[in-house]
């Protein structure tokens, strides 16, 4: 459906390798319908399922997802227990799944904060992934992207304080390969569902050229359907990476 191609005058992007999604609305679409707020966190992480899957049937390589934010600490106790309840039942449903449905899992953030029962459904996650190449799904939790920028910053200069990097050394790869994101090209599309306008300290280093996309509609509400309207939106933009239209 999404293939490169020339229709009169007009070339079209090929579709994106690299989607990366801001879930954003769940607790909104969940107030519309009075239920608590964990009710739309528990529809937003099927939508998540419906569309990891359907990002691998179209062909695409990557999936990042902003799952839980750095700030969202802030939010209730209640709240923040029910997100890490479902991130817990769906890592207990991805070990079995994950060699059936070849769909990788991988996680982006500080994950020290985790309790212990999580840290070893991720390590388990991790090494099954590790047995087998495939779509992958890059999950941020405990995530920021200032964070991020700043805990890469620190280790070069804990490689510099110990003699292993001069300052000079320090290039844009060298860089990118202390992130989180390390070995994974960069999203070609951002999606921002919930009628926001704005980034919300995601992949702020890996965004520098990515086209955005934002739309109204809540995530629990996400469809493969607005999925492919944000890619037909993307491969009709021109991207010229800083360069001259040509």
């Amino acid at each position: 459906m999404f293939q490169k191609h020339i229709a009169g005058k007009e070339r079209q992007l090929p579709p994106p390798k690299h989607i990366a999604i801001i879930m954003d609305g769940n607790g909104r679409w969940a107030k519309k319908r009075g239920l608590p707020r964990q009710s739309g966190h528990a529809v937003g992480s099927e939508v998540f399922r419906k569309i990891a899957t359907y990002c691998r049937d179209i062909g695409m390589d990557y999936l990042t997802v902003y799952a839980f934010s750095t700030e969202n600490w802030k939010r209730s106790e209640e709240e923040v227990s029910a997100i890490m309840g479902l991130l817990k039942k769906y890592l207990l449903e991805s070990i079995d799944e994950m060699a059936a449905d070849h769909i990788k899992l991988h996680f982006f953030g500080d994950l020290s904060r985790l309790k212990p029962e999580l840290l070893e459904l991720i390590a388990r996650t991790n090494a099954i992934s590790d047995t087998y190449d495939g779509f992958q799904v890059n999950v941020c939790l405990n995530y920021g992207g200032r964070d991020e920028i700043v805990r890469a910053a620190r280790a070069f200069a804990g490689k510099c304080a110990n003699g292993e990097a001069k300052p000079e050394d320090l290039s844009e790869d060298v860089f990118s390969d202390l992130l989180y994101s390390a070995g994974i090209p960069d999203p070609d599309l951002i999606i921002r569902p919930g009628g926001e306008f704005r980034t919300s300290n995601f992949l702020l280093w890996q965004s520098a050229y990515s086209e955005y996309y934002f739309t109204d509609v809540l995530w629990p509400d996400f469809t493969p359907h607005e999925l492919e309207k944000a890619i037909s939106a993307y491969q009709h933009r021109n991207r010229r990476f800083g360069g001259a239209k040509p």
